[in-house]
């Protein structure tokens, strides 16, 4: 069994900035990605963005230029570094990870973007 625990969000002013981070623990292997989605209120849980095992990164269009997504040698933690950061960037931020055939989902980290 695999377990996806999210940290790091939080309430930020716009423009300001915060870093997330999804450790996965159990048994992991056969990685392919690693990413982050978000739901906001009343609204469908959408991909923010995603590595893979090997680095290859993607980014939804609204985030590009200010969202990086990073992976850890060891393919166990994902990080992203969110900058510039807006209230329509507002949402529950999720990781999500893909093993082999199995899809993993954490719990969620609350992000408000107010002044």
């Amino acid at each position: 069994q695999v377990q996806l625990v999210e940290s790091g969000g939080g309430l930020v002013q716009p423009g300001g900035s915060l870093r997330l981070s999804c450790s996965a623990s159990g048994s992991i292997s056969s990685l392919y990605y690693m990413a982050w989605y978000r739901q906001a209120p009343g609204k469908q849980r959408e991909l923010v963005a995603r590595v893979s095992s090997g680095g290859i990164t993607n980014y939804a269009d609204s985030v590009k230029g200010r969202f990086t997504i990073s992976i850890d040698n060891a393919k166990t933690t994902v990080d992203l570094q969110m900058n510039s950061l807006k209230p329509e960037d507002t949402a529950v931020y999720f990781c999500n990870a893909q093993l082999g055939p199995h899809f993993y989902w954490g719990q969620g980290t609350q992000v408000t973007v107010s002044s």
